[in-house]
């Protein structure tokens, strides 16, 4: 079976997969720069996403989409398993948004221009300034009401397992008051961890959790963090 699937992929999937990337980049651009990215900044990218899974043979549950609204915005959290989380939350959940995503990844050819255009944010580590500049970056667009989707661990897992989690997104629900929404990626690992460099077919579940209220102080953001990882990590099936 394994042997049939990537043959499909690298004769089917794999050249559909290149040219819809190359497609959505160009109309993500394209559209961004020349009507504004509220609309051009998400949907191409969210048909993409359903188009990566579907040729990828992978399948997509949501669970729990009726705890957020359309017309609100929030700070989404979620584990990262691996490169198909990516897909997942875009394809599936439901709800417009930002990334923060690593700053490397604006290298790639045509993609990172195309996520600089839309208004996704690189996440600068390199030292404070670069730190001060994406946290600006964050601001701007939570200013315009749009909802930001952060990954709180700041890579991928190992192990499958959820790692400890990152004061930023929690210092952006503080500072703007916004609720922070926990996301568990169930599946993702077995679909592609990040040793791998092909997919696999499977299953992956999205699990969206209540919003829960943003944190008043610096301890009650410890708890935060803290009650929020343990619900993602809560959510996992025991493989």
């Amino acid at each position: 079976m394994k042997i049939l699937y990537y043959a499909y992929f690298f004769i089917v999937a794999a050249p559909l997969l290149l040219v819809s990337t190359i497609i959505t980049a160009l109309l993500t651009a394209c559209g961004s720069i020349l009507f504004g990215d509220r609309w051009w900044g998400y949907y191409p990218a969210h048909l993409w996403s359903r188009i990566f899974c579907a040729l990828s043979l992978v399948s997509v549950e949501v669970r729990g989409r009726e705890h957020i609204s359309p017309d609100k915005n929030y700070i989404f959290v979620a584990n990262h398993q691996g490169a198909y989380d990516i897909f997942s939350i875009y394809g599936y959940l439901g709800h417009t948004f930002r990334w923060m995503m690593k700053k490397s990844l604006e290298k790639i050819p045509l993609v990172g221009y195309a996520c600089r255009k839309a208004g996704h944010i690189f996440v600068d580590m390199s030292g404070s300034s670069g730190v001060r500049h994406t946290m600006t970056d964050a601001e701007k667009e939570l200013r315009t009401g749009m909802s930001l989707c952060i990954f709180p661990e700041g890579s991928r897992t190992y192990t499958g397992e959820v790692g400890r989690f990152k004061r930023g997104a929690f210092l952006l629900s503080q500072e703007f008051g916004l609720p922070i929404v926990p996301i568990t990626i169930d599946g993702a690992f077995q679909v592609m961890p990040r040793t791998a460099k092909l997919p696999r077919p499977g299953r992956i579940v999205l699990t969206i959790h209540q919003p829960v209220a943003p944190p008043q102080n610096d301890d009650d953001m410890a708890r935060l963090m803290r009650e929020t990882r343990e619900v993602v990590a809560n959510s996992m099936s025991r493989k």
